[in-house]
């Protein structure tokens, strides 16, 4: 039964309640890391980890700090200062291991701190009810939300990457180059995502 759980946040988080294509959050860096796929896929990949380990470290922290101490007023600021914390850690490692990549991704990195889908699961996942009174399970659900919508946020970013790249050598329009075409395929692309919210699990 549990497993059923887990697999229906997973399933809603990459496709039915894609955070980029059906929430709106973290347009930025999908617009402006798609047009080649090997960057696209570096910030994928760093979006779910540091997705995964904000809902992991943010879990616990409301449940045994700011509601144990009733201070929840300052969840926002502590949040944001988590998820910083994260994406300092992950630009570090990118730059050791992959400067290429960490050029290539450039001021978009940093951007992960502001990037409104990161703050936005971590929030989420206090409002959907995941500090489940089974202190465990609570905590499984959010880690587990945290990562599909990584994932989500990643296979909406390649998508959009591989269809950018199969435009610049589309003949596009004059007036349409640019980005006039990508929010078409912006768009377009949310329009067929839209499609999965009638799936019934």
């Amino acid at each position: 039964m549990e497993i059923r759980i887990f697999f229906t946040i997973l399933l809603s988080t990459i496709l039915i309640n894609n955070y980029v294509l059906s929430r709106n959050l973290g347009i930025c860096p999908f617009l402006g890391v798609s047009k080649r796929l090997d960057s696209a896929l570096g910030m994928g990949l760093a979006v779910i980890f540091v997705m995964t380990l904000t809902s992991f470290i943010t879990h616990p922290l409301y449940k045994y700090v700011l509601v144990e101490y009733n201070i929840t007023y300052l969840i926002t600021i502590v949040f944001i200062l988590v998820i910083a914390a994260l994406v300092q850690l992950v630009e570090m490692v990118i730059r050791k291991i992959s400067p290429v990549l960490y050029q290539a991704l450039g001021i978009f990195l940093p951007l992960i701190t502001a990037n409104c889908a990161v703050l936005g699961v971590a929030l989420l996942n206090i409002s959907s009810g995941f500090p489940d009174p089974n202190v465990d399970l609570g905590l499984l659900k959010s880690v587990v939300q945290g990562f599909g919508s990584g994932v989500g946020f990643t296979l909406a970013l390649l998508i959009m990457a591989g269809i950018r790249e199969r435009l610049e050598l589309a003949d596009v329009p004059e007036n349409l180059k640019g980005v006039p075409i990508t929010f078409l395929t912006a768009g377009l692309l949310a329009l067929a995502f839209y499609g999965f919210s009638g799936m019934r699990i």
